[in-house]
């Protein structure tokens, strides 16, 4: 028996209040040392937001609440995902099937990445400056997972249409389940693909979150990173095995004027050190992040050589 499960009945007896088990859930985050990136950064945001997702509870509640007691099930519950949490190391959206990008929730589960990408931040911006007022008709989500970037998009450009394509049959599926719980069947195609492999239009902008984890970085993930995906996370010795790939004939698949935007993370310098003649736009992000690169068509297309 695991040492949280020996302190049940303790624990189910003496912890009444949600502030009893949000204060408990912290100091036992904290001393566990557990790992936060996927929707939070600390163990008292992590603790909250256990506790009132599980207690499908919104984020803003009154602080009165914290005051109320608990029934015997929500207790349970409570318990169940801090075993799920603190001993397996499962990530909170994986427990409670809830993330949240660009203020839109998701439905998740481990066949797909978590959205937590700076990219949003971008969407909500319009893609602006870079659009410049330009109408927008077609968008690719390339490697759509939850599809939470196809979706966001959709939603930033109603009168787009939006492609998002995957490797993973299984991701589609959960984007699947997204797209029609938005009810945006009609707006948002998906697209199973090996990179561009089956993708056969041509877009205004290209957007993606692809594999990028080189493989110095898989081999010290956290044990939360662990649940997720390898496919969705892992591109090779430096990282870049698939946005290699995709330059070398992305430029076909974008509009006069069309722009792509990539998330390579931690491969950024990677990236820079293997095609130093390419002016990579970095982005830059108010709410933090980083390794998110901009080019448009024609200057792919100028140094598609180097590719």
């Amino acid at each position: 028996m695991n040492a949280l499960a020996q302190r049940k009945d303790d624990l189910l007896s003496h912890l009444q209040t949600i502030g009893d088990w949000i204060r408990f859930s912290t100091s036992l985050f904290e001393e566990q040392e557990l790992f936060f990136g996927h929707g939070t950064e600390t163990a008292w945001d992590e603790a909250v937001a256990l506790v009132l997702q599980t207690l499908n509870l919104s984020n803003d509640v009154a602080p009165s609440i914290f005051q109320c007691n608990l029934t015997a099930y929500e207790k349970q519950m409570l318990f169940l995902h801090l075993i799920e949490r603190v001993e397996k190391r499962r990530p909170l959206p994986y427990i409670t099937n809830k993330a949240w990008f660009s203020d839109i929730e998701f439905y998740v589960d481990e066949r797909v990445l978590i959205p937590r990408s700076p990219i949003a931040e971008i969407i909500q911006n319009g893609f602006e400056p870079w659009i410049g007022g330009r109408p927008v008709s077609r968008i690719l989500d390339l490697c759509t997972g939850s599809g939470c970037i196809a979706i966001a998009c959709a939603i930033a450009f109603p009168e787009a249409l939006v492609d998002g394509s995957d490797i993973s049959p299984d991701a589609l599926e959960v984007a699947k389940r997204n797209v029609e719980h938005y009810g945006l069947d009609s707006q948002v195609t998906l697209i199973e693909s090996d990179g561009l492999e089956q993708v056969s239009d041509r877009y205004d902008i290209i957007v993606s979150n692809p594999p990028y984890v080189d493989a110095e970085d898989m081999s010290k993930l956290p044990d939360e990173f662990k649940h997720e995906p390898e496919l969705a996370l892992a591109s090779g010795h430096d990282g870049l095995d698939f946005v290699s790939n995709v330059l070398k004939s992305v430029d076909e698949h974008l509009n006069d004027n069309g722009i792509l935007i990539v998330e390579v993370g931690n491969s950024y310098e990677a990236l820079c050190d293997k095609y130093p003649q390419v002016p990579f736009l970095w982005l830059t992000f108010e709410n933090g992040g980083h390794g998110v690169f901009l080019l448009t068509k024609e200057q792919i297309k100028q140094f598609k050589s180097f590719f």
